[in-house]
């Protein structure tokens, strides 16, 4: 009995080996990365190594170069580390990494439906419609400007009730720019104390947070087992649901009132779509794509945006000087009040801080992942089709090779020696291929637009007996700064 028991184990072991062997040789043409375990895969050399943090991919990109693999499990998730591989996937290869990985959480987030999450013909009508409709609702135009500005001022009003004391800016500046998108999206703005916003916002919040914890990875990895346990995971599709009842409750209002006849809104001008393809059989319009797009809006456009704003202020508060000199030229190019997006131009200084704050602190941890359409041959290695793929743009942006103080807030970055604004071709914060952000005009004009309205009423101070705020991005799927205050002490007499 005792031999049958050994003999058992033994058999065991030599299986479970040559299965690990046939695993390793099946991932010969994948680009290399930590040794991929049973079960766990590469994990282990993050979670038992060299930890989880932004640096992480620089490790181990130093270790395996600028296109590796980890496993998780067994599924690959290869890297893009670097300008020349981030752009050789991106822009060479923008067709064949133009999908989204359908992974369990997102897959069911997502529901194949959407602009964020879909793919194929579904993604691309979408997409296309999207992209048509912001500009016709005025991005890039100076119609859109007018919601901007209504916004920035309300989030002025909000600051000037602090009477220049120490306040936390964070939820008004979220507030504010989520309202923006409400507006395009509904045809109206949310009081701040609606029931309804405060809970749209804390969806979006959650959904964003929990996407890089610990429930998260194990859903994606053991999905069947989490659909029947409890945890985050339940609160994270809860909250998704909120934004997409709250989305059909809006379209079926619409449709009501018939108001799409004469459109004003992304539902006016989607609900008239469908009414023109209702006899296309190749259509994709229709009410759950509607609602699914509204929710990728939504949470796109709130937090990247919002995390940009609440950076600005944070480092100007840190940097004086930096504040100083881009509020004087604003003042001395901006003579009047009115002032309108294309103003940027003139404004080479206020430029160039823009970019290197959205450089200096990236929003987002590392870029949108993709997923392969075909099998891909990219520096000698065979990528399958539907391979997962992250392009680390946080690589382009802090390269030691590309910037003169990668980790330092330098303007100067973007400037020329005559102190002319230099685009540069390392600044890929957006993406690019055919991916890129449906909604960078946007947020462009939003992040000018807010912070010259801002500039011109505050000055950003340290509170008393602060040195320093910190300066280190909380880890999330977006890299906000950790909760501070602030003093915006009013420029003007008239604002106190």
């Amino acid at each position: 009995m005792e031999e049958t028991g050994i003999f058992l184990i033994v058999l065991l072991v030599i299986l479970l080996l040559l299965y690990f062997l046939k695993q390793q040789w099946s991932h010969r043409h994948f680009p290399p990365g930590p040794l991929a375990l049973p079960l766990i895969g590469g994990l282990w050399r993050i979670n038992f190594g060299i930890g989880f943090n932004m640096d992480t991919p620089i490790k181990l990109a130093e270790q395996y170069g600028d296109i590796f693999t980890v496993w998780g499990g067994n599924t690959p998730l290869v890297v893009l580390f670097g300008l020349e591989a981030v752009k050789e996937g991106l822009i060479d290869h923008s067709e064949d990494f133009s999908e989204r990985p359908q992974s369990p959480f997102f897959g069911t987030i997502g529901r194949g439906k959407g602009i964020l999450f879909s793919n194929g013909h579904v993604w691309k009508q979408q997409r296309r419609f999207g992209l048509v409709t912001l500009r016709k609702l005025g991005v890039g135009k100076k119609s859109v400007e007018g919601q901007i500005e209504e916004e920035s001022q309300q989030l002025v009003e909000l600051f000037v009730r602090e009477k220049g004391q120490p306040f936390d800016p964070a939820l008004p500046i979220t507030n504010s720019v989520s309202n923006v998108i409400c507006a395009m999206c509904f045809g109206y703005r949310f009081p701040l104390e609606d029931k309804t916003f405060k809970e749209l916002i804390d969806a979006i919040r959650f959904t964003i947070e929990f996407a890089t914890t610990v429930w998260y990875a194990l859903y994606e990895m053991f999905p069947w087992a989490m659909k029947h346990l409890p945890g985050p995971h339940k609160h994270a599709f809860r909250a998704t649901e909120m934004l997409l009842s709250l989305s059909r409750k809006e379209i079926q209002k619409h449709k009501e009132q018939n108001s799409f006849q004469e459109a004003h809104d992304f539902i006016d001008f989607y609900l008239l779509e469908m009414e023109k393809r209702k006899n296309d059989p190749t259509s994709t319009y229709d009410e759950e794509n509607l609602a699914q797009d509204i929710h990728d809006l939504l949470v796109a456009g709130t937090e990247t945006t919002a995390a940009s704003l609440k950076w600005a202020i944070l480092l100007f508060a840190n940097h004086p000087d930096i504040q100083d000199k881009t509020y004087k030229e604003i003042e001395d190019v901006l003579c009047s009040s009115s002032f309108s997006y294309q103003d940027l131009k003139k404004l080479p200084y206020t430029n160039a801080v823009l970019h290197e704050i959205q450089r200096l602190k990236y929003p987002i941890l590392f870029g949108a992942p993709r997923q392969t359409t075909n099998d891909v041959k990219m520096r000698g290695f065979l990528i399958p089709k539907g391979t997962a793929i992250v392009p680390n743009l946080r690589s382009l942006l802090f390269a030691p090779e590309h910037w003169e103080s990668p980790r330092e807030f330098n303007p100067k970055h973007f400037l020329d020696q005559n102190g002319k604004f230099v685009a540069r071709e390392e600044y890929l914060a957006f993406g690019a291929g055919a991916r890129v952000c449906l909604g960078e005009q946007l947020a462009r004009m939003e992040f000018f637009i807010f912070l010259v309205n801002l500039m011109r009423a505050f000055r950003f101070q340290l509170p008393p007996g602060v040195k320093k705020i910190n300066e280190e991005p909380r880890t999330g799927l977006t890299t906000p700064p950790h909760p501070y205050k602030v003093c915006a002490v009013p420029r003007c007499s008239s604002l106190l």
